[in-house]
């Protein structure tokens, strides 16, 4: 009995963390049903162009580049007022797509539903650890990413039921249905106590320190082979080996609900081991992973590859809970929305690269690069060293 007070009592699984994990769960289930149905209202309901989606892409992605920036409007309000906000906009942004006239407004609509979704990228990183403590981050992270991944299930079958039952519906109702679960999501959070997450020092708006230079590289490498870890396998896959998008929907669907299963467990493993165990492990497995894809041929161990670097993934949460067990309070916020900044800033930059490279030295040549991208992080992932004795105490506790 006493065990079980002390796992669910105190921090883990209160009732601000539940009703925050069924936020989480709205919101991306939302953003499932849009992001499933995406580039075929683009081109098929609103009869775009190949040029105007890839400017749309391009300008989807300018409000995480500037983040940093843009942060610095909201970081003083409180940290629920900020996620609200941030959900807010980003659902009335994807509900707005649905009822455009012109590709002027449609690119309104994106920059709006953007800036939403790149503002509540850190934030709910730092919202699920402002309702957790320094020893249990991980797992409470790995928790909510299993969240993630079960909303994410669910919008796949969503999908595909609808789609089966009502193929002459018209996709704009998945952005009008999409964008009000996540208004909706946005109002779950505003019930959250405003108070938590306040830190007795005001946040700065705009907060880039030396100390924090480990997560800034890490973070930096992590955007430039985020590409390669998703779109240029799958890609592979395609071209190379012929598989049809169903094959590629079951791959996801498989390691989707590995996720689901094993992300609280390896949250426990960051929080028993430390990042500078468990990032590095992560690193070298995903350094293997992109060598197997430039030297095997076989389909099988590729799938095999490929269901292993998703599952691996989620140990980078442990760059979130080294922002978090190593900063003061009032940095957790702008640190980590700086570091969504250093993420954009390669991952938009690479694909240009990599694009550009791909004729010359095929995909063989951007898997072996990518693994020599990866070992060079490890020396830094093995440097992260948490100095809990700079951190000052939130006002309130996350159980309150």
């Amino acid at each position: 009995m006493q065990r079980f007070r002390l796992r669910y009592d105190t921090t883990v699984w209160t009732r601000n963390l539940i009703l925050f994990a069924i936020t989480l769960f709205l919101a991306r289930f939302g953003q499932g049903l849009l992001d499933g149905t995406r580039m075929n209202f683009f081109i098929e309901t609103l009869d775009l162009t190949e040029g105007q989606v890839l400017w749309l892409e391009g300008v989807r992605e300018l409000p995480g580049l500037g983040l940093i920036f843009l942060a610095a409007l909201t970081m003083r309000l409180p940290l629920m007022r900020q996620g609200t906000l941030a959900l807010f906009l980003m659902g009335v942004g994807y509900f707005v797509h649905a009822f455009v006239g012109s590709y002027s407004a449609l690119l309104l609509a994106v920059v709006a539903g953007s800036f939403g979704f790149h503002l509540w990228a850190p934030l709910n990183s730092a919202i699920g650890l402002a309702l957790s403590n320094k020893q249990n981050a991980g797992y409470v992270l790995g928790a909510l990413t299993s969240v993630g991944s079960l909303a994410g299930i669910a919008g796949m079958g969503a999908i595909s039921l609808i789609s089966g039952l009502l193929p002459s519906m018209p996709l704009t109702t998945y952005y009008v249905v999409g964008g009000i679960v996540i208004v909706v999501s946005s109002l779950l959070l505003y019930l959250l106590p405003k108070h938590l997450g306040t830190t007795e020092v005001e946040p700065s708006r705009i907060l880039i320190k030396g100390r924090y230079w480990r997560y800034y590289v890490l973070i930096f490498f992590s955007g430039a082979r985020k590409l390669v870890l998703g779109s240029f396998i799958t890609l592979m896959l395609v071209e190379n080996f012929g598989l049809r998008v169903w094959h590629i929907s079951t791959l996801t669907l498989v390691s989707s609900v590995l996720t689901l299963a094993l992300s609280p467990a390896m949250g426990r493993i960051i929080d028993r081991r430390g990042e500078q165990v468990t990032t590095p492990l992560s690193y070298a497995v995903l350094a293997l992973c992109c060598f197997g894809y430039a030297v095997v041929g076989n389909l099988w161990i590729l799938i095999a590859l490929w269901i292993i670097i998703k599952l691996v993934t989620p140990f980078g949460l442990g760059l979130s809970t080294y922002v978090y067990r190593t900063a003061p309070p009032e940095e957790l916020t702008p640190t980590l929305t700086a570091g969504v900044t250093f993420d954009h800033i390669s991952s938009v930059g690479v694909p240009f690269l990599a694009g550009a490279l791909l004729p010359i030295i095929d995909y063989q040549g951007v898997f072996l690069a990518s693994a020599v991208l990866i070992l060079i992080s490890i020396p830094f992932a093995r440097a992260l060293q948490v100095q809990t004795e700079a951190a000052a105490t939130l006002v309130l506790s996350p159980a309150e």
